[in-house]
Formats: C-alpha cells, sequence, structure tokens
C-alpha cells in the first residue's frame, strides 16, 4: 500500500503544473509476464496525463549488465549508451521500475544497470569535508520513484521470513542515498495463482498509483 503522506506532500503532487519527463525501466525477459502489462499501463497512464515517457526494455534493448574495470572511477570514458542512460537518469523529473522478485533481488540485467548508470557523479558524490562517514550526497534531479514488483511469495512471509529485502535496496541502499525522498513501492502477489478478474484490479491499481505521483498535466 502507498505511504499515508503529509499534507504539504499532498499538495507538493497536485501542485504538478507542468509535463514531466519520467524514465521507466522493465526488466523481465517474458513479453508475455505481467510485469510487460504493468509498464504498459504505466506507459500509456503517463501519456494520457501529458508526460514525457523515455521507456526501457532492458532485456529489448540488449542492455549488457557486466561492469568492466575501466569504468569504474567518478571520471571514466563511458560507452555511448551507459551515456545516454545516464544523461537521462540524471535529468528525468521522475522514475518508474518494473521488475519480478528474484530471490529477494532484482534480475541481473537490472542489477547490471544499477551498476553501470546509478554511478558517481551522475546520480550520488562523496562530499570533500566527509568525515569518514562515507555517507554520499544524492545527485538525482527526480524527487519522486514508483517500484513496481511482482512475486509469488505472500506479503507477510515476505517480511517476516526474508525481511523485505526488495524494500531495502530500493528505498534505502538507492533512492533515498541517490537524493530521491518520495519512493513508493507495491508488490503484486500471488501472481502464479492470479485470475484475470485479479489482474485486471491489479492494473487499474497501478494507474491509481502512477496518477496519484504524476498528476494530469495542465500544460
Amino acid at each position: 500500500m502507498l505511504q499515508s503522506r503529509s499534507f504539504d506532500e499532498i499538495n507538493i503532487l497536485l501542485d504538478n503544473t507542468v509535463i514531466m519527463k519520467i524514465s521507466i525501466i522493465l526488466a523481465h525477459p517474458d513479453k508475455e509476464n505481467f510485469n510487460n502489462a504493468i509498464a504498459a499501463t504505466v506507459v500509456e497512464t503517463l501519456k494520457q496525463n501529458g508526460h514525457k515517457v523515455l521507456f526501457h526494455d532492458l532485456y529489448e534493448e540488449r542492455f549488457d549488465p557486466l561492469l568492466q574495470t575501466e569504468e569504474i572511477l567518478k571520471d571514466a570514458t563511458l560507452p555511448p549508451e551507459i551515456v545516454d542512460h545516464c544523461q537521462e537518469i540524471s535529468t528525468v523529473d521522475g522514475i518508474v521500475v518494473v521488475h519480478p522478485n528474484w530471490w529477494g533481488q532484482p534480475p541481473a540485467i537490472l542489477k547490471g544497470w544499477i551498476d553501470r548508470v546509478i554511478r558517481p557523479g551522475v546520480a550520488y558524490e562523496f562530499l570533500e569535508n566527509d568525515k569518514g562517514e562515507g555517507v554520499p550526497n544524492g545527485l538525482l534531479k527526480a524527487k519522486s520513484a514508483i517500484i513496481f514488483n511482482t512475486s509469488n511469495t505472500e506479503t507477510q512471509r515476505e517480511k517476516d521470513v526474508f525481511g523485505d529485502p526488495l524494500e531495502r535496496i530500493w528505498e534505502n541502499c538507492i533512492f533515498d542515498l541517490c537524493g530521491v525522498k518520495k519512493v513508493s513501492r507495491k508488490m503484486f502477489n500471488i501472481v502464479v495463482v492470479s485470475s484475470e478478474k485479479q489482474r485486471k484490479e491489479w492494473l487499474e491499481e497501478v494507474k491509481e498509483i502512477v496518477s496519484e505521483y504524476y498528476p494530469v498535466s495542465k500544460g
């Protein structure tokens, strides 16, 4: 469920009077999988709300997830496709990520996208006057992000047994440290036994969440 928001936060969300640029990252190899339906719904909703959509199906693009030694340094010379991803993610107003829960982690191709794109000088930096805490300063322009996940694990078991690792990865380890402070994550489960009616209801929920974060543009 979406977290409750303060009056000021709601006002900020409702005050989106300009067209926003939103990056959508999809990571699932099966075109018939529910993740693709979620991503298509996100794209459609954002376009209907008047926003600019930048959509990436990492499998369709054959994104190379391997971070090479020569890319690690902040001032490294990067391949053109990584430069494009970095420029995009550093300038968008919002981010939507769609992926399944595989062993409590994103698929390897998405983890590789994080390694290569959410990089120093693009998404975060370490301050010169840091006293050894090692806490980075977030650089991303986006003020909000949504993560849509699918799972075949019951919600309570995910929290009690596994500690909800995807929540920790996306909200605590990535977006918060990169300066994105409004983060919502929605898990749809259990997909493998879900009915068509249930999936349609879930897609309606996707529309509602997307429209709450990125409402209709006023031009």
